[in-house]
């Protein structure tokens, strides 16, 4: 091979890899990857929408030993609206129950032979009440008040005669509670209530002018469990 030729060839190769020098230096760069935002998670926990549940609790009136004290269990249905981190809603719920207090006072206080055995049962109540709470995800904190009722019934029984008389007593309901929501569907609550019944005249047949029962006022813990629609 001429010099001449050899000069050639090797201009020939020096062209070559000048031409494929940005392609391995393309190869040899590191690359640069952007990261993808990450996507919107819908909320797990939403608490707006209808719901119906069951609950029990326990009652004890303000009245001293001789007030009415028992357990009850129903239903509960209510709604709930979301703003943000504010749930206002509305629930009613209704129970039976057995809120009772018995009281036995000798005969002779009132000239009658024997004993007189009286007995005071609260067998249903329920309420109607608003929400109004914060929410700290799965976490609701509220505070709720409204209308309370009770179906009462007051029975005496003297000298082996018994009578009874039954009353609707209504009023007012206070209380505060925390429910949380344990699945997408599902929330367990614990509250407390106060209500202030109003006084009912008993036995206005057969006594002239009645016995006055006095207002109700109930102290009551109760649980639930609900489903969110």
């Amino acid at each position: 091979m001429n010099t001449v030729m050899k000069k050639m060839l090797l201009m020939t190769v020096g062209f070559a890899a000048l031409g494929m020098a940005p392609a391995v230096a393309a190869d040899l760069a590191p690359r640069m990857y952007t990261k993808a935002p990450p996507a919107a998670v819908a909320p797990i926990y939403n608490w707006t929408g209808f719901y119906i549940g069951a609950m029990g609790g326990y009652a004890k009136e303000d009245s001293g030993d001789f007030g009415v004290k028992g357990g009850f269990g129903g239903g509960t249905i209510g709604y709930n609206w979301q703003t943000d981190k504010f749930v206002f809603g509305i629930e009613a719920d209704a129970a039976a129950a057995d809120i009772s207090s018995g009281i036995v006072i000798p005969g002779s206080l009132v000239g009658i032979p024997g004993s007189i055995t009286g007995d005071a049962k609260i067998r249903d109540l329920g309420t109607a009440r608003g929400r109004f709470g914060v929410v700290f995800d799965q976490v609701l904190l509220y505070g709720t008040a409204g209308f309370a009722w009770a179906d009462t019934r007051v029975s005496a029984t003297a000298a082996g005669v018994t009578a009874s008389d039954s009353q609707v007593h209504s009023g007012w309901t206070a209380g505060a509670g925390v429910e949380v929501m344990f699945a997408p569907h599902w929330s367990v609550k614990a509250e407390y209530l106060y209500r202030d019944l109003d006084s009912k005249t008993y036995f206005s047949d057969i006594v002239p002018g009645g016995l006055d029962s006095g207002s109700i006022k109930l102290h009551s813990a109760q649980v639930g469990v609900n489903y969110h629609f």
